[in-house]
């Protein structure tokens, strides 16, 4: 990286000496958002189209602008642009670098805005792509997650609350409700992008410009749905960045309820599930241990995406309008938000269809616990038994399972009797683990014929998704 002394600064006409190298060092961004430059490029563009049009700029003006962009663009691209702190921003870096290329022309680009609207664009633009692509990975693991749903329609589980056994549940039937979270989350994501697809390219640097601007221009090029309304909001709105924030921790929070899931089933005590190898790690001194790093990982990531939520509600509660140097704090907090997010996607859409059930060990389990309780009290009140005199013979029966070491399903008839005479030889047909799914056939239920019709709708919106 380049570190000239003392540059002329593209505002430096009002000084009287040259920046503090501590203060340069302190106040530079070109460290972390160099990586807006294709968006940089991509607005400077539309803005010199834009100027052409409306007379400010000729078409020889223009052709050298966009041919100088490209080229700086090129050498980006193949690392051989020299950053230097000194320029402070990306957008300085380029446009200096512009005018060195093209001359004086590169000095008459930055006419009409500032590079409070500027930065301000950029970061649409950026997460407006970075969204496109959190959207493609979380829809690749829904994919993931419809594919081992359908897999697992009939393999019976323990259902828990409180991490105590419940009922029993198809493990079809709880990854689907993985992919509702997730739904959720795709919706928010969505919300967000519709939200920030303003352009606020024209508000200069707070009350627009006195240049005969086209803005509904510039937002066309750039794909934006419409300029922004206010131009003092325009440079110092930054809601955008904090939705995505509050999507990125809500959906960061379902991975890792869904990762303390896997961790729980991976483990001996559980045995619900296998992960492949290449989702684990070893021990340096248990030569036994496989240790399922990658949900364990993302659910501390968690707390990180977390964090950078509070940063930027932080960061944003107490400024004044319009914009302020604050704002460049808004940057690091956003991008390893994205980097995070993507990463753990991607980790989560490799992970989940390559999990493998242990439906012995998942069966056994949800033998134990008397996991048919309710279905028992559910048969006494369809034989004209009220519910809460149902749920005290049931906690009798129960009590009596506890003492004698036997489930529900394996106690006799007589056995049975002796708390309701009511019971018949037709409730052995409720009180098994398959009779007990089966029952539950309704929309939203556990058995296995709704996870199908489950299943398939999903996939039909994951494909009006995608067209």
């Amino acid at each position: 990286m380049s570190q000239e002394e003392n540059p002329v600064k593209p505002w430096g006409g009002r000084f009287s000496e040259p920046t503090d190298a501590f203060v340069e060092r302190f106040t530079a961004s070109v460290t972390f958002d160099q990586r807006l430059y294709h968006h940089d490029i991509n607005g400077s563009i539309a803005h010199a189209t834009m100027l052409t049009s409306v007379g400010v700029l000729t078409e020889d003006e223009k052709t050298a602008i966009i041919d100088g962009l490209e080229g700086i663009r090129s050498d980006i691209v193949e690392g051989k642009f020299d950053w230097s702190i000194s320029l402070e921003d990306v957008h300085m870096n380029i446009e200096a670098e512009l005018t060195k290329r093209i001359g004086i022309t590169g000095k008459k680009l930055h006419t009409g805005r500032s590079r409070n609207d500027q930065v301000a664009t950029d970061i649409r633009l950026y997460l407006r792509d970075e969204i496109d692509n959190i959207a493609k990975e979380l829809t690749r693991l829904q994919s993931g997650i419809l594919d081992l749903a359908e897999r697992e329609a009939d393999t019976i589980m323990p259902g828990f609350t409180h991490l105590q056994t419940a009922q029993p549940v198809t493990f079809g039937h709880h990854l689907m409700a993985w992919y509702e979270m997730m739904t959720r989350d795709y919706t928010r994501l969505m919300d967000c992008r519709e939200r920030l697809n303003q352009s606020p390219l024209g508000a200069a640097a707070l009350a627009g410009t006195t240049y005969p601007i086209d803005r509904e221009q510039t937002a066309a090029l750039l794909g934006f749905n419409h300029p922004t309304r206010n131009s003092l909001d325009s440079v110092s709105d930054r809601d955008f960045a904090i939705e995505f924030s509050a999507f990125a921790a809500i959906l960061m929070t379902h991975l890792s309820r869904a990762s303390e899931e896997l961790v729980l089933w991976a483990s001996a005590q559980f045995n619900f599930i296998n992960l492949p190898d290449r989702f684990c790690t070893g021990s340096s001194i248990m030569p036994q241990k496989k240790n399922p790093d990658v949900p364990e990982l993302v659910r501390g990531k968690t707390g990180r995406v977390n964090g950078h939520l509070i940063s930027l509600l932080t960061l944003m509660k107490s400024q004044p309008l319009a914009y302020n140097k604050d704002n460049q704090e808004d940057k690091e907090p956003l991008f390893d938000a994205i980097d995070t997010v993507k990463d753990c996607l991607r980790a989560f859409a490799d992970m989940v269809p390559a999990i493998e059930s242990k439906k012995e060990s998942m069966y056994e389990a949800a033998k134990r616990g008397f996991s048919t309780a309710t279905d028992l009290a559910d048969y006494l009140v369809r034989k004209g038994i009220p519910f809460r005199d149902s749920h005290e013979v049931v906690g009798k029966a129960v009590g009596y399972g506890v003492e004698t070491g036997k489930d529900l399903s394996e106690m006799t008839l007589e056995e049975l009797q002796g708390f309701s005479k009511e019971i018949q030889q037709d409730v052995f047909d409720v009180l098994t683990l398959e009779g007990s799914v089966a029952a539950r056939n309704h929309i939203g239920g556990t058995a296995p014929a709704q996870v199908r019709i489950a299943v398939e709708n999903a996939k039909q919106e994951l494909e009006g998704r995608n067209s």
